[in-house]
């Protein structure tokens, strides 16, 4: 290691975090708060629900997602689906209504 701190890359004037992947803090994605809407191992019914949501305008977020993928095809950590604060109510209306509809 030729640099006193290696393992951090800087751009010149450019803090680190600043530089993130867009939409890795949950607060920058939408503005305010997200709340778990669905959490599951069945990867149809999360994708199901995501096409549902992206038809209605509803963004949403998919967390744990590399880390079921690290431990393997087994399914045993579940992924979890958040929307924002404001649109909770109006996602699990939805997913009730196509729920009943099927």
């Amino acid at each position: 290691m030729t640099r006193p701190n290696a393992s951090e890359h800087r751009v010149k004037g450019c803090p680190v975090k600043s530089r993130g992947r867009e939409g890795h803090d949950r607060r920058k994605l939408t503005g305010s708060p997200m709340k778990e809407l669905l959490r599951t191992n069945d990867l149809v019914r999360l994708s199901w629900v995501q096409a549902l949501l992206a038809d209605a305008g509803i963004g949403c977020l998919v967390l744990d997602q590399h880390t079921s993928l690290v431990e393997g095809s087994i399914g045993a950590i579940p992924r979890r689906l958040m929307v924002d604060e404001r649109d909770l109510s109006r996602a699990q209306s939805l997913i009730a209504d196509a729920d009943t509809a099927r």
